[in-house]
């Protein structure tokens, strides 16, 4: 935390990795983890608690990797505290993360969106929380931690209206808004201040909305939205769905992947690549340049020149 700096988010993740790994190590070794030595984590204990994870909690590869993680930041961080224990360290460092099955991005189609939004009941401060909140989610691509980070002084609703948020790795950007989310949120704003909290998008106790809550409420309104929607019955609707509906939208709208990694704030073009694996359209454009199986292979003719000439007058 001192020399690092690292997120809380990333402290979470490893204080629940070793809470998770002292208690394995516990019961099967019989030992107080406050007793544990560097020699008792050795690399069967470190595989069991893996299969573990997998087996018993009914984790999947993604989580099984990202506690592996954790533990070798812990023995990168002890190879060079305790170099007697080196070659043990390194049998641990040598467990291979395993391979995740990469799907296809789950997004709403623009029929969807409506559906979702038109379900809030804008007639209550909770149904005009969520329903700015979810649009300025689905508009801006935020991810759910940068949304419920979000405070009034961070949203500029003047010539050029913007939010700014401060993302992934502390970088802070700027996305633009759009003329239905300042009409939006110029109304919000003017909604009365619970328990002087500057945040954008408090809970009913003016905190921050914490991530539970932001999916209990996408849910509850999945559940209304289905019923106007049938396709919407066969899609898990998460808050990052509304994030990659933004980003097909860009997609949809021809926007260059560059440019939507700028404004996802991806790191690399290639994380932006699996909205590109999704977009069926530029598929079928691809497909409506093939010849059919069937059909017969033509051999180009260029036109007369005098002709084409002719033609583009």
């Amino acid at each position: 935390m001192s020399q690092k700096q690292v997120s809380p988010h990333t402290i979470a993740s490893y204080r629940d990795t070793f809470r998770l790994l002292l208690d394995f190590a516990q019961k099967r070794l019989h030992k107080q983890p406050s007793s544990l030595a560097l020699q008792d984590l050795d690399t069967p204990l470190i595989a069991a608690f893996l299969e573990n994870l997998e087996k018993n909690r009914g984790n999947g590869a993604r989580s099984r990797n990202l506690r592996l993680t954790a533990i070798k930041s812990f023995f990168n961080f002890a190879a060079y505290q305790e170099p007697a224990h080196s070659a043990r360290i390194q049998r641990i460092l040598a467990i291979p993360a395993k391979r995740v099955q990469k799907t296809l991005v789950a997004f709403l189609t623009r029929p969807e969106i409506d559906a979702m939004l038109a379900a809030p009941d804008q007639n209550k401060w909770g149904g005009r929380r969520d329903y700015a909140f979810m649009l300025v989610a689905v508009q801006t691509g935020l991810r759910l931690s940068e949304m419920t980070g979000l405070r009034r002084p961070d949203v500029q609703l003047g010539t050029g209206a913007y939010v700014r948020c401060l993302g992934k790795g502390r970088k802070e950007r700027c996305t633009p808004l759009a003329k239905q989310s300042v009409k939006v949120l110029k109304a919000w704003l003017c909604e009365p201040v619970r328990y002087s909290s500057d945040i954008l998008f408090p809970n009913a106790r003016g905190g921050r909305l914490s991530a539970d809550g932001a999916e209990y409420m996408v849910a509850k309104y999945l559940a209304i939205a289905q019923l106007k929607c049938p396709s919407l019955q066969q899609k898990h609707v998460t808050p990052h769905v509304l994030r990659h509906s933004s980003a097909m939208e860009l997609r949809a709208a021809g926007v260059d992947l560059s440019t939507i990694a700028l404004w996802l704030g991806h790191e690399s073009v290639q994380t932006t690549q699996i909205y590109l694996d999704a977009d069926l359209a530029l598929k079928d454009k691809a497909l409506a340049k093939t010849r059919p199986i069937n059909g017969k292979a033509g051999r180009y003719k260029p036109s007369d020149r005098l002709l084409s000439f002719l033609k583009s007058l």
